[in-house]
């Protein structure tokens, strides 16, 4: 969770953003979050220009003033005063400034998306693809490998989603490679199904079954957690034949478990008392 200073520079960047994006097409926003996360790069190798650019000693316009001159005439007009606007701000250490980087990317890859009319598109490709790597070891290690060049993990990916997906799902997919917001590959995948979710203002709920749910089954448990929890609910269901019957739901910290399997390891637990 970013500190308050930091949420305060974020803020102050993002607004500025959705500001002088507000007229874009969705295709020139996803360029905006392409150079966003080409600077996110740039800022994860160099651990002296996140220093000199969250220094304190230093004036908010002096940082802003430095940041330009390393990217003048590389990036758009948007994006140069976005990020001047970022590294204007104030920041509790300088590992901070390259999280909330990464994070305006990654918010500005939804928006994009959301503007393309895709979002919803994008939300259930990103949850499918953590299904199929989790499904597959051999894929899950290689996926994860942080002594493996991310260029090279990023291709294979590519490969895999060629024609199966968004582009905004091929970045996301890309950023949590990269280890967002210092998370390994599945948290970070996982994190950013959530922000997907949350940009539709919905809640997330994952799903554990025995069999693949029905269309009016699913609508029925839907309907019931947004009554709970006073939103529209979006559901992830996993098949998992071992929970044996029953469903286990968790939304956020709470979990409801009516699986048979949890009945049965609680009668087990009695019986050996």
């Amino acid at each position: 969770m970013m500190a308050a200073v930091n949420r305060e520079a974020y803020a102050a960047a993002a607004d500025k953003l959705a500001a002088d994006s507000a007229s874009v097409t969705a295709a020139q926003l996803a360029t905006i979050a392409d150079e966003i996360l080409a600077v996110a790069r740039l800022l994860r190798g160099e651990p002296r220009l996140r220093r000199a650019l969250t220094d304190p000693s230093r004036s908010a316009d002096d940082r802003a003033a430095l940041f330009r001159s390393l990217v003048s005439g590389k990036l758009s007009v948007i994006t140069a005063d976005t990020v001047a606007t970022l590294v204007a701000g104030r920041w509790s250490a300088p590992a901070e400034v390259l999280d909330a980087t990464e994070r305006l990317g990654a918010d500005t890859v939804l928006a994009a998306a959301d503007r393309d009319g895709k979002l919803s598109d994008v939300e259930d490709e990103l949850f499918r693809f953590g299904q199929v790597v989790s499904g597959n070891g051999e894929l899950a290690v290689t996926l994860s490998d942080p002594g493996a060049p991310v260029e090279r993990r990023a291709k294979l990916v590519e490969d895999l989603l060629k024609g199966k997906s968004t582009g905004a799902t091929l970045q996301l997919v890309k950023i949590a490679l990269e280890g967002f917001g210092g998370r390994n590959f599945d948290a970070s995948l996982t994190k950013l199904v959530e922000l997907t979710a949350a940009k539709r203002d919905r809640e997330l709920a994952y799903v554990t079954a025995a069999k693949v749910l029905t269309d009016a089954e699913e609508q029925r448990l839907a309907a019931k957690l947004s009554d709970i929890y006073g939103r529209q609910v979006s559901l992830k269901v996993d098949v998992n034949p071992r929970v044996l019957g029953g469903l286990s739901v968790r939304v956020g910290s709470d979990l409801y478990d009516g699986t048979i399997l949890r009945r049965l390891n609680e009668a087990r637990q009695a019986f050996a008392k």
